[in-house]
């Protein structure tokens, strides 16, 4: 499988695993607990993946081409399981409030995309981005 297929096929794997797992973390247990438990795994997963993607120049000539995008990753990553997790706990649908999120988090991307990234979007992606927010009014019509 070509790189081009596997990322995806990877992140989408991996953030319906994400969803899945957020949703049965137990409900009494301190999230803030839960979550330096994920991170100190997550970090031993990620030393191991260095057998796999080996820093070329070495980790110190790596760090030093770090901007401030790592600090505000982490601050993202942190934002979305504490926001996750308490949106779960408050009794939110899964298949919803991961919708939700995921369509309104794209939505607020699109004109970032256009104007910071200069990504060009095609008559058919705005199609698309109407759908999604035809979505959104489905995903929270009331029966």
């Amino acid at each position: 499988m070509s790189l081009f297929y596997f990322s995806i096929t990877l992140a989408i794997c991996s953030s319906a695993l994400y969803h899945f797992v957020a949703k049965s973390t137990p409900s009494g247990v301190n999230f803030t607990v839960s979550l330096l438990v994920t991170y100190a795994i997550a970090f031993i997963v990620t030393l191991f993946t260095f057998f796999f993607f080996p820093a070329k120049n070495g980790i110190a000539a790596e760090l030093k081409q770090l901007n401030w995008a790592s600090i505000g990753l982490a601050v993202a990553i942190v934002g979305i399981e504490f926001g996750f997790l308490l949106t779960y706990r408050a009794g939110w649908n899964l298949g919803i409030a991961a919708v939700l999120v995921n369509v309104v988090a794209s939505l607020i991307l699109v004109p970032v995309a256009i104007f910071v990234f200069k990504d060009e979007i095609s008559w058919v992606n705005i199609l698309g981005i109407l759908i999604c927010l035809a979505g959104l009014v489905m995903l929270n019509w009331k029966r």
